[in-house]
């Protein structure tokens, strides 16, 4: 992302457009990004509807600034630094948008806004696949909401997006070195985020799953549909992170502990023991959507997903997601009795066969 020295021809035309005031023309040529920037917002607030919203806060600043652009920056570069403020503006307004204590007995906490991010709204070009796979999953997404706002935006702006410090600080309205000091700090806290994984978030990642992933989320899905408690809990790590969001509470349990706790709660229980389930992938990790038919109920409607991170074959974190009443996920909400359910192809990744599946009713 580099300053533009002379207006490339898009950009003429979004001149142009300012000084007609062509809204239609605005609008076509500003579209054209909203895809990258929902990610950005989303990056900021780590919840999908407020990212929407943010993106059109986005576009409505930029018709109410469009004679400031004179093509000196990018027009990316303009609708970045507009996304950004508008993300920080809405965050210094709102008090629920910080995490809270979780209940882990070690010193841990919670993102309880967190929503999933469908796949099938990433950016499509590409270059734009800087949203790689390691900086749209879960745990990194968690991760970033631990730092202040101003902190966040300037990490994501410097580390992630890879701004020179000069144009992060023109775009906040900070000093060189306040971004610096502040970038900084922002290390210190992700690497003790995510002391496991990569930090250097710039350069290439695939985004396809592995092998393993693909393999354990089929077994997954497979011993939920044979009621094979055996086979789940083989799946399972020991030290198993299991949260249901937006309910309070993630865990750290053993794989039996965890499955005898599901059980517990109703899992293979009358009203919760047919199920069917689309594969999928939820900001490019392994999902499952699943999809719950009660008794006397002619459809499977869709319940819930279950956001798998997998490390060698077996389920280390299994975050759960209401998926009721949430059309942007892209997912049909009912699959009939004796339909085949078919798997989703997200935007950037490989097709999956389907199969049929539960899971608990919390996850």
């Amino acid at each position: 992302m580099t300053d533009a020295r002379q207006p490339s021809a898009t950009e003429a035309a979004f001149i142009a457009a300012v000084h007609s005031g062509d809204t239609a023309r605005f609008a076509l040529i500003t579209e054209r990004h909203r895809r990258e920037l929902q990610v950005h917002c989303y990056r900021m607030l780590a919840n999908y509807e407020d990212a929407q919203d943010m993106t059109q806060e986005t576009f409505l600043r930029a018709w109410k600034k469009r004679e400031s652009f004179r093509g000196h920056a990018a027009l990316r570069t303009w609708l970045y630094r507009i996304a950004t403020n508008a993300c920080l503006d809405f965050l210094e307004k709102r008090n629920d948008r910080t995490p809270v204590p979780s209940e882990l007995p070690d010193p841990d906490s919670e993102v309880l806004y967190l929503q999933p991010y469908p796949d099938r709204m990433l950016p499509e070009d590409p270059q734009e696949s800087v949203v790689a796979r390691e900086t749209i999953e879960l745990a990194f997404i968690i991760a970033v909401q631990h730092l202040p706002p101003r902190q966040r935006a300037v990490f994501i702006l410097r580390d992630v997006l890879g701004w020179p410090a000069s144009k992060a600080a023109d775009a906040l309205e900070l000093t060189v070195a306040s971004v610096t000091s502040a970038l900084q700090r922002a290390r210190v806290t992700m690497r003790e985020q995510l002391p496991d994984r990569r930090l250097d978030w710039r350069s290439p990642a695939t985004h396809e799953l592995s092998n393993d992933e693909r393999g354990a989320v089929k077994s997954y899905i497979e011993a939920h549909e044979r009621n094979d408690l055996d086979g789940l809990t083989s799946l399972l790590r020991d030290d198993l992170r299991f949260a249901m969001l937006p309910d309070p509470g993630t865990v750290t349990t053993t794989a039996r502990e965890a499955v005898d706790g599901w059980v517990s709660n109703g899992l293979f229980q009358r009203g919760y023991d047919d199920w069917r389930g689309i594969t999928t992938t939820i900001n490019r990790m392994p999902a499952a959507a699943l999809y719950l038919r009660t008794p006397d109920d002619p459809a499977y409607r869709l319940f819930t997903i279950a956001v798998l991170r997998i490390v060698h074959g077996r389920i280390a974190e299994l975050t759960g997601f209401d998926a009721t009443d949430k059309p942007w996920l892209g997912l049909p909400p009912t699959l009939r009795s004796g339909e085949s359910p078919s798997s989703t192809s997200p935007a950037h990744g490989p097709r999956h066969r389907s199969h049929r599946g539960t899971s608990t009713p919390t996850s």
